[in-house]
């Protein structure tokens, strides 16, 4: 008989007591008789398919309990409407990432007026504000590289002039350049050397602009010229822009500026007796003869006109030269006529944003009137300013020089035509301007004496 061969059983490392010849219950199923046994497998099959269902329908019935007991926070809406109650915040849209800073919307001011209006004493009282950027007179580049055109032609490049330096765009007086030159410095703008915002920092270190007082012109012209775009800049950095000029001569002129939505334009218009503007031209009547040339250049040949001297009397050079500096009245009060027009029907776009300031009233109570025109502008005056415009206007003397602003009796200077033009200049003034005279309160006189009768007053209240 055969001896039987012992069988081996290996016992895997991880079963119980393997290795250490203990004994131990076999777990082993018997699987060939569970694939023997069809109906075992498919009585399996079915209670996993059973369970799977049940966990299946299990998931769905909570999930729709969920959906049943959510509480929407807004009510259904339609698609083109918009949603109320909590702004929802979508990753695509980039307002959400980035929002603009509130900027207060810049406030624009023109100060339209004509020469010998007292303009630049009235330029000085935004000049010294520290939280203005001013400009002076810079249409000038247009009439001196445009000249000989008429005044009224170059009205058009003046406003598009103005529409560029608003928005603080400088490269526009490139454009009235000489060929071939050199760029446009800071300290070549007309007025610069004595503009409180080119003389003082960053542009140059001899003057502060948070400090009130005349900018000596030698001084700053001693400041380093530069860039234009530097100046665009600071501008920028200013909610103030003031721009003083008087080569504007009808506020219509204007219109598309202060109906333009992106500007915030206000015009202040300054007045002043246009007798007394026409005896300071003829004062500085060799200062003004390109000006003057142009304006008359403007006039209508076919108007009849007051003879201007007595037919006896045998003209001159200095007649001459007398005659343009007053015969530029004729287009210079013809226009201030239109603007007066608007103003008394003023339309939608000049509602609000128009004030008329005589002269005269400047220098009888500056510090009233100072205020006035701030709070139009909406800006503070300060006592420094204030102070200013007093010292500035109760001089001991009237002014020798015409193009200097300095501290004067600007009261004795406001009447002095009275006794410096003769009756036959003072009739053809009023026959000028008759109109503008008539709405701003200021009386004719009949006679030669009553000109000269100090003691009679010849202002009255405006219509405007």
């Amino acid at each position: 008989m055969k001896n039987k061969p012992y069988p081996l059983k290996f016992t895997p490392p991880w079963e119980k007591n393997a290795g250490f010849g203990r004994k131990h219950k076999s777990c082993t199923r018997n699987h060939t008789k569970i694939i023997a046994n069809p109906g075992i497998v498919m009585k399996v099959l079915r209670r996993k398919k059973i369970i799977m269902f049940l966990a299946y329908f299990l998931l769905v019935a909570l999930t729709m309990l969920n959906l049943a007991n959510y509480k929407w926070t807004k009510e259904p809406q339609q698609c083109n409407q918009p949603m109320q109650g909590v702004n929802f915040q979508s990753r695509s849209d980039i307002r959400y990432l980035y929002k603009a800073p509130q900027v207060k919307k810049r406030q624009l001011v023109y100060v339209l007026t004509t020469w010998r209006s007292g303009s630049s004493f009235f330029g000085e009282l935004f000049n010294q504000n520290p939280d203005v950027f001013f400009l002076y007179e810079p249409m000038w580049h247009i009439w001196q590289k445009l000249y000989p055109g008429d005044a009224v032609s170059l009205q058009g490049a003046a406003r598009d002039m103005l529409s560029s330096l608003y928005r603080c765009d400088f490269s526009v007086f490139q454009l009235y350049n000489s060929p071939g030159g050199k760029n446009i410095t800071t300290l070549g703008l007309f007025g610069a050397a004595i503009n409180k915002v080119i003389c003082s920092y960053p542009f140059c270190t001899s003057y502060r602009k948070d400090v009130v007082g005349m900018v000596d012109e030698k001084v700053c012209r001693k400041c380093p010229p530069q860039s234009l775009q530097m100046l665009e800049e600071e501008c920028l950095k200013y909610n103030t822009i003031v721009i003083k000029g008087v080569r504007i001569l009808d506020v219509n002129v204007l219109a598309p500026l202060m109906e333009d939505p992106s500007l915030n334009l206000k015009v202040i218009h300054l007045v002043r007796d246009p007798r007394a503007v026409a005896n300071s031209r003829i004062k500085s009547r060799h200062g003004l003869i390109r000006e003057n040339l142009q304006v008359v250049r403007s006039r209508d040949p076919k108007l009849r006109r007051v003879p201007f001297v007595d037919p006896n009397h045998k003209m001159n050079k200095k007649d001459g030269s007398d005659y343009h500096s007053i015969g530029a009245m004729e287009v210079i009060c013809e226009q201030m006529s239109r603007t007066l027009k608007t103003a008394l029907h003023p339309p939608s776009w000049f509602k609000g944003k128009y004030m008329t300031v005589r002269y005269e009233d400047l220098v009888e109570n500056p510090i009233k009137t100072v205020r006035n025109v701030y709070r139009f502008v909406n800006l503070s005056a300060n006592h420094d300013i204030e102070i200013f415009a007093m010292n500035m206007t109760t001089g001991p003397n009237a002014s020798t020089k015409p193009f200097i602003v300095s501290s004067r009796n600007a009261t004795q200077a406001a009447s002095a035509w009275r006794t410096v033009l003769n009756y036959q200049q003072i009739r053809q003034v009023e026959e000028y301007c008759q109109h503008a005279m008539s709405l701003l309160g200021y009386l004719r006189v009949r006679t030669a004496g009553e000109a000269k009768d100090l003691s009679r007053p010849l202002l009255t209240v405006p219509k405007i």
